[in-house]
């Protein structure tokens, strides 16, 4: 009989986020999401692959972030998630999500569309890119959910709802906008709007959220996101 195998999600956590989380997480239901997630990495096709599973975080130390957009669950097709909501690495094809991310940025700031999909240099300049869930099977969207990455991303929004300096919290799609109410710090700025999905044909495009995003920040003495940036 094979020991089942094991994962410690909060090992791989940088420093910084382990001891930010780990007050707000359950211990035995993040032993419960580690181990199926462990499983299902042994036993089936998982994105993004485990070594970028915490990408957004080690990105994003949480005394930087200054903005958070929160997708659903990762890009479910070989080679497009690497562990940071809507971006794709160099070179791989833009999800339509994504074309849409990026139309509606060169309306709101008048910057041309990138060519890659890569968000990198966002999460470098303290754009925490989050999905509620984590991790997903090849080809089935929603196929990790309710197994406990909820909690522990909820547990990240609490961890920036306490800090001190304004984070601005992008909420896009009905799924991100339940998260709102667990901003209750009234120095932070939620900005709702419709997915980007071109599903969703209304309530994203012109909602302008990188300008309003950045008025938010400056009205708090922080520094603007250089949203023209996007690869690292």
């Amino acid at each position: 009989m094979h020991d089942a195998p094991t994962l410690d999600l909060l090992a791989l956590l940088p420093q910084e986020w382990r001891s930010a989380l780990a007050p707000h997480l359950d211990p035995a239901r993040t032993a419960s999401l580690a181990g199926f997630v462990a499983d299902e990495y042994a036993t089936r096709t998982v994105f993004p692959p485990v070594e970028d599973l915490f990408s957004a975080y080690r990105l994003c130390p949480p005394a930087d972030c200054r903005v958070l957009i929160l997708g659903q669950d990762p890009y479910h097709r070989a080679g497009q998630a690497h562990g940071l909501s809507f971006s794709v690495r160099d070179g791989v094809a833009m999800p339509p999500s994504l074309r849409n991310v990026f139309k509606e940025l060169s309306a709101d700031l008048g910057i041309p569309r990138p060519t890659s999909g890569n968000l990198c240099g966002w999460a470098a300049q303290g754009v925490l890119l989050l999905n509620s869930v984590l991790t997903v099977r090849e080809g089935s969207p929603g196929s990790h959910a309710n197994r406990g990455w909820e909690e522990f991303t909820d547990a990240t929004i609490r961890v920036l709802d306490a800090l001190e300096s304004r984070v601005v919290f992008l909420l896009w799609g009905g799924y991100a906008r339940r998260k709102a109410a667990l901003v209750t710090n009234p120095r932070h700025v939620v900005l709702e709007a419709g997915h980007p999905s071109p599903m969703n044909p209304r309530g994203f495009l012109g909602s302008r959220p990188f300008s309003t995003a950045n008025k938010a920040l400056a009205d708090a003495g922080r520094p603007t996101v250089d949203w023209e940036r996007t690869a690292g």
